[in-house]
């Protein structure tokens, strides 16, 4: 059987600009990430980029590998990279919500258990769902609202971790009363405090 007439050459095939630096960023969000299920990471990954949406992607390596593992627990990272995708919104749907979660491989045992404690119905309040978030890793009020700010500021790594004021209040005054045991008046005096700071 002849060899067909058509031969290619580094001259006839066409590539496309800006594919390298496509095939670039992708690799290394991939080896950032660490996805568990590389082929749904990879379909969600490039499934946002074409809607211009928030990509699912860690901004470090993380040495501990937690998303190589499986039924990891809630990290500030996790967390952080459900905020970029889930935030843009001020509601997302329990779907949603499972979508990002499983992506994640998280257990689902522990989202529901924080749906539950946040009383969500169908569409989640995701400010509050992200403080409920916060609990998990920080256990105290304290620590979950230093968790919040690390989480949800713009300063470089290592700065203040300053977010808004009102952000601030919103997370602070929803976990209060989510804690049942903080009267309102305290609340209002520790907000008051803060605000010459401001």
């Amino acid at each position: 059987m002849p060899l067909p007439d058509t031969m290619y050459c580094a001259q006839q095939i066409y590539v496309p600009p800006e594919l390298p630096n496509i095939l670039k960023n992708f690799t290394k969000a991939a080896i950032r990430t660490q996805p568990t299920d590389v082929l749904q990471w990879c379909a969600d990954y490039f499934s946002v980029l074409s809607k211009g949406e928030c990509l699912p992607v860690k901004h470090k390596l993380d040495p501990h590998g937690t998303l190589q593992t499986t039924g990891t627990e809630l990290t500030p990272d996790l967390l952080k990279m459900l905020h970029k995708q889930l935030s843009p919104e001020t509601t997302c749907s329990k779907e949603d919500l499972q979508k990002e979660w499983k992506g994640l491989n998280l257990p689902m045992d522990q989202m529901e258990t924080l749906l539950s404690l946040g009383r969500f119905s169908a569409d989640i309040n995701w400010l509050d769902f992200f403080a409920l978030g916060c609990t998990a890793l920080g256990g105290t009020l304290v620590s979950s609202l230093k968790f919040a700010c690390e989480i949800l500021t713009d300063d470089e790594e290592g700065g203040d971790a300053s977010i808004p004021f009102d952000t601030f209040v919103r997370l602070y005054t929803y976990l209060a009363h989510l804690d049942g045991d903080i009267p309102q008046d305290h609340i209002d005096s520790f907000l008051s405090s803060l605000q010459p700071q401001v």
